[in-house]
């Protein structure tokens, strides 16, 4: 049984705490579990980890720590650092092309490998990053076994 991870943006934190405890991940929406979310089977900390090592260089020691918003036995939310979803909203194709090709080259790290698919993965949160800025949202992940 694999972990889903259902990234959103919301005001702040006390919205996000209130998933509702009866949905299952695919019922969710997204921005304020409304539309625009992100699905994913990548954890968090590698997506922070991806941006800011491969967008910001920093190393990847140095990385934030995500913060716990709620935990309940059904499933967590956790609130990313704005440093990772803003470098995303200022960088052109070159330097989305660059980040994947870092990411793929840092040793000892989880998350996928190849570059292409880092690639790809970038351009939705860089998507992602345009619709939370827009709506004026931070960005939360709900995290569901």
């Amino acid at each position: 049984m694999g972990v889903t991870y259902k990234y959103f943006g919301a005001p702040d934190g006390a919205t996000a705490a209130r998933v509702p405890v009866t949905m299952r991940p695919e019922e969710l929406g997204g921005d304020e579990l409304g539309m625009g979310g992100l699905f994913t089977k990548i954890k968090p900390e590698t997506v922070a980890a991806m941006v800011l090592t491969g967008i910001e260089g920093i190393p990847l020691h140095k990385v934030p720590p995500l913060e716990l918003v709620v935990l309940h036995p059904d499933y967590a939310v956790v609130k990313l650092p704005m440093t990772v979803v803003d470098p995303l909203r200022g960088i052109g194709e070159e330097s989305v092309g660059a980040a994947a090709f870092i990411w793929s080259t840092v040793p000892d790290r989880g998350g996928p490998r190849d570059a292409f698919n880092v690639y790809q993965l970038l351009h939705e949160w860089q998507d992602f990053s345009h619709r939370l800025h827009e709506a004026g949202h931070q960005p939360y992940c709900l995290v569901w076994p």
